[in-house]
């Protein structure tokens, strides 16, 4: 990777931190550093610590910057290290701290340095009871660190991201609302609601980043929205900060907010990439940024946003980009490139996806070629070509069984996923047999798989399972039973935990305003069509039914059941 130049540089907004330095480069390049470690481009951020540090040599924070960059953090854990990453980045960090204890340092800085020492506490990368023990040592190191310091914005946000990295991703118990066991969440919390109450905390973009995961997957993420319209235009060419608020406004129901944010945060991508290349790890973060647009368009029935993000997407996955072998860029990206696929089923586009070419290199695009299969053979359903449908199942669990479990999409395994689509498809194929009863179990099973997937935003799954199965059960004239089914999606009772609603999206919104037409709960009716219309305002298709495997409606359009 290249390394930053001083001229035409980022703009990383206004925030920065004090430090010890007589340099205006030093403190510039440092804040710099600073800003990108809290975007989670920690690549750039240890780049321009070690420019920095070119200008001050003994400027011992700049040290810690690059150990603190260098080590875990929310989104990769010591397990996600392969070991030549592991042996290397663990190496560095005690190198760069020993070098920072004997450099110039004022009181907290010094405090943070001796704090993020716990964190590396071996030498040897195999040790992992070690390396997870440094985790929790660290957070109470720098909770200790934030009772000696109380009104610094960065020790008390630093604190909240060790504290949250001690079950990073597991925060809260979804299902009951409070925090997961060995969750440190609570303590986190007030940490950043200290800072974001004042007012160099209302523009801190690691208080207001962190702030986001802390409550996106609590019971209440709306709590965040405040956090999240602070730090859309805060810091505007780092393009992971730019696209974080869309995590609350996809569990908020805002999905054109949710695309509006992560085509910014693309465009800021484009930039970076340009310059840096795309052969480091904030390729993941880019692939998620054209990821969430292609999730959140699909809610709103943009189908040309939606295919033109899952195509831009699929066609920065080079086989050249995922060959990378440390990090191992095919288990952290490949699961991204059939997302196309998705899109075209949630539209209904049959003929286009039976015209889907597969990869060349079916291995390194195992989850792709799996994904090809679901899809084929669900269009094959759909279109009433049961026989060859059930060639492509045979096909799909071939292909389904050559997915490495070292495949990911972000925080679920390509296979958890794959699981889903494996019911969904054994379902499309025996309802179109007839089988109507076996073809609900196998949904019901998908429902059940989908509802059981790791927290994740985007969802592991990109289109919600319900919505397949109440269009089927209104088409078999099961209307009180799809009613239920839409209210669990939107939200509107307790059934499901807070992450797996999804408040005002349009499929759900339709086959339950049909549902209530049919079946003569014409006030709440009237209501539903209200929130109907502003959901669908921006849908460049007619939505018919809330899954395009109804095919009644699309045979028959003038039924009555079209948006």
């Amino acid at each position: 990777m290249s390394r930053p130049s001083a001229g035409d540089y980022y703009d990383l907004g206004d925030y920065s931190r004090p430090v010890d330095t007589d340099s205006p480069d030093a403190r510039k390049w440092f804040d710099r550093g600073l800003i990108w470690a809290y975007a989670f481009n920690h690549d750039e951020a240890i780049s321009c610590f070690e420019r920095a540090l070119e200008h001050d040599p003994d400027l011992a924070i700049a040290r810690w910057g690059i150990a603190y960059a260098i080590g875990p953090n929310y989104n990769k854990a010591w397990e996600a290290f392969d070991p030549a990453d592991l042996g290397e980045s663990l190496a560095r960090a005690r190198s760069e701290l020993r070098l920072a204890a004997d450099g110039r340092a004022s009181d907290a800085e010094r405090g943070l340095i001796e704090a993020l020492a716990a964190r590396f506490p071996a030498d040897d990368p195999d040790d992992a009871a070690a390396l997870e023990a440094g985790t929790g040592a660290y957070a109470d190191a720098m909770v200790a660190l934030a009772a000696r310091f109380p009104d610094d914005p960065d020790i008390l946000t630093l604190t909240a991201d060790a504290l949250v990295n001690v079950s990073a991703w597991a925060l809260w118990d979804t299902r009951t609302g409070k925090p997961a066991p060995g969750s440190r969440v609570l303590e986190a919390k007030p940490l950043l609601e200290a800072v974001l109450a004042t007012d160099i905390g209302r523009g801190h973009p690691g208080a207001l980043h962190f702030y986001i995961h802390l409550m996106e997957m609590s019971a209440h993420p709306e709590e965040a929205l405040p956090a999240a319209d602070l730090l859309r235009d805060l810091v505007p060419d780092a393009g992971h900060l730019r696209h974080m608020p869309a995590h609350i406004d996809v569990l908020c129901g805002d999905y054109h907010a949710s695309v509006v944010a992560n085509q910014r945060a693309v465009e800021a991508d484009r930039r970076f990439v340009a310059e840096r290349g795309p052969f480091n790890f904030y390729s993941l973060y880019r692939a998620h940024d054209l990821h969430f647009v292609v999730y959140s368009a699909m809610f709103s029935g943009q189908s040309a946003i939606a295919l033109a993000a899952a195509e831009e997407l699929a066609g920065q996955l080079t086989p050249e980009l995922l060959r990378v072998e440390s990090p191992p860029m095919a288990d952290w990206l490949e699961a991204f490139v059939p997302l196309r696929v998705h899109v075209l089923i949630r539209f209904g586009r049959w003929d286009d996806l039976l015209a889907e070419p597969f990869p060349e290199d079916r291995e390194l695009y195992a989850t792709t070629v799996a994904t090809l299969h679901y899809g084929r053979g669900v269009a094959l359903a759909a279109t009433g070509r049961v026989a060859e449908a059930l060639v492509e199942r045979d096909a799909f669990t071939a292909a389904y069984a050559a997915v490495p479990e070292s495949r990911y999409l972000f925080n679920n395994t390509g296979r958890d996923i794959l699981a889903v689509a494996a019911s969904m498809l054994d379902g499309e194929i025996l309802y179109r047999e007839g089988r109507h009863e076996d073809a609900f179990a196998a949904l019901r099973r998908a429902i059940e798989l989908d509802d059981a997937l790791p927290y994740d935003e985007p969802w592991g799954w990109m289109q919600p399972t319900r919505h397949a199965y109440g269009a089927l059960l209104i088409e078999q004239g099961r209307i009180a039973e799809a009613a239920e089914v839409y209210a669990a999606d939107l939200g509107l009772d307790p059934t499901l935990s807070r992450p797996c609603q999804h408040p005002n999206n349009l499929w759900a919104l339709h086959g339950y305003h049909e549902c209530l037409q049919r079946l003569g709960r014409d006030a709440e009716a009237a209501l539903v069509a209200r929130q109907l219309e502003l959901a669908g305002a921006r849908a460049d298709i007619p939505v018919l039914a809330s899954c395009a495997c109804r095919l009644e409606v699309f045979e028959d359009p003038a039924g009555g059941c079209c948006h």
